[in-house]
Parts: C-alpha cells; structure tokens; sequence
C-alpha cells in the first residue's frame, strides 16, 4: 500500500494523520444530533449492500437449483447450507429449520461479507471515495471494524434470546428463571439469583459485539501498519509487501473463523433460550 500523497507537501499526511483519516467515519449526524444520534455512513451503506448482495447471489443459486447434477455454484451454497445445518443440530435438538438454522446461516454469511471488506487495499478504497467525495472524503469498507455493526448485531440477538425465553417459558417461567436459578427458590437467595442472572445477561450482549469488534479492528490497523512500512521505501516495500502477504493468508482465517464464532454463540444463545435451568 502506498500513503496518500499530495503535490503540495503541505497536504501529505503524517503517519498518525494517515492512520487516524482510514479509521475515521464519514458521520452524519440524525436530526442535528451528536454522539448517539450520528449516523455512519460507510458502516449503514457497506452493511446494506453486502446484505443485499448475499441474499441476491443465494436467490440466484437457489432459482437456478436442480435435482440432478448440480452446478459449482449450487454445489457450493449446498456445502454451506449443510455445514452450518450440521452445527446447529449438535447445539439445538428443536425444531432447528422453522428459525434457528435460517437465523445462523444468515448471521454466518453476512459476517463474513463484512470481514471479507478487509481485504480490500484501503488506499484503493480512498482513492475511489475522494474520486466522487473529494480530497479528504473518509469511508471505512469494513463494517464488522465498527462497534455499532458488532453491538447492534449482538444486541439484536440478545433480544432474540429474550423474546424465545419468554415465548418457550411464558413471562412467569422466565421471572421465575430469573429469581430462582441457579442457586435455588429460598426467597433469602433471590437477591444472589437475580444478580448473577443480571450479570450473565448483560456480558452476553458484551462478549459477542467486543470479540468480533476488536479482532477486525486490530486486523485493520495492522494492514495500516504493513501499508506505512511499504511506503518508507524499497526495503520497505519489499518486507512490506512479504508481511502483507503473510498477514493477508493468516487474515483469512480470522476472518471466516470471527464469522464462525460469532454465528455460533448466536446458536448457542438461542438454544439456551429453549432450555431451563
């Protein structure tokens, strides 16, 4: 990767001005609000559109499925389909197809779409960007690098649990869960109960949004790193360029392994919602 160089040295970015400008937001801020109420661009448009393109290339291979000898593709989408079918029947012994397994492979293809946007050179991406926006636009390509992408999706499967919790269990049951468990239904360890549930509750949400996050957010920086290195000159470039290749072949693996975790707690969360203490 090379830095964004101007013609006038006053333009050039420092080291700490190159990394802060590809880390930062194009924000907008949603009814002249601040903090909570600033839009993210980059993450809202990059998350809808892999979205979109996910859903759109497994309407194709799915419209164009056939009983006999299937085609690459579909060969392809059949392998992931029963890999993640696979996963979810050895964590969820309901009726894994109604919800469960459409809600993983959802969650397992998406994220992987967003930490796929970390392969793309963040120069190129700047480049195309201040093309269309200007000499300083900004636009981060990786949702999944954002804690708002990882919170929201956590969060929202977090209200998942608690809506099958309630749903499985009924609102008494799930109450009942909540004061009685695990420690027992003397009214004396309520307090103990509720605590420890409070605590279990509130770090799932955490865990799940933070790991992902903070996997794809140092993978980021460090492709930043690598690209400054490259651009310190030849021997630069040359170990620059190695380390990049190392690191872009270990990055796979992080990559599909996050999509992996994150879409098996979902399963792991869920299912624990089907179950009583």
């Amino acid at each position: 990767m090379a830095t964004e160089h101007a013609t006038n040295t006053e333009h050039a970015l420092t080291p700490s001005g190159y990394i802060e400008h590809h880390l930062s937001f194009n924000a907008h801020p949603v009814n002249d609000g601040v903090g909570f109420w600033t839009l993210h661009v980059d993450t809202f448009v990059m998350s809808v559109a892999l979205g979109l393109i996910v859903m759109g290339l497994i309407w194709l291979v799915a419209r164009r499925a056939t009983s006999g000898v299937p085609s690459k593709g579909q060969a392809f989408v059949e392998l992931i389909f029963s890999f993640v079918d696979d996963q979810v029947k050895n964590i969820f012994h309901g009726n894994r197809h109604s919800f469960i397994a459409p809600t993983a492979l959802t969650v397992f293809l998406w994220v992987f779409a967003m930490n796929s946007m970390d392969f793309l050179p963040v120069d190129i991406v700047a480049k195309v960007v201040q093309f269309f926006g200007g000499e300083h636009a900004k636009w981060r390509a990786v949702p999944t690098s954002d804690i708002n992408t990882t919170f929201a999706l956590a969060l929202s499967v977090w209200i998942l649990m608690i809506f099958f919790s309630v749903k499985v269990k009924g609102l008494g049951g799930f109450v009942h869960e909540l004061f009685c468990a695990p420690f027992g239904s003397k009214i004396w360890v309520w307090p103990a109960n509720f605590l420890f549930n409070l605590i279990e509750y509130v770090s799932k949400p955490l865990s799940h949004s933070l790991r992902l996050f903070g996997n794809m957010y140092a993978g980021e920086v460090i492709f930043l790193l690598l690209g400054l290195w490259a651009a310190t000159g030849v021997s630069g470039t040359i170990f620059g360029a190695i380390l990049g290749a190392g690191w872009s072949i270990f990055h796979i693996l992080i990559v599909a392994l996050q999509a992996f975790i994150f879409m098996m707690l979902t399963v792991v969360y869920l299912a624990m919602a089907h179950e009583s203490h």
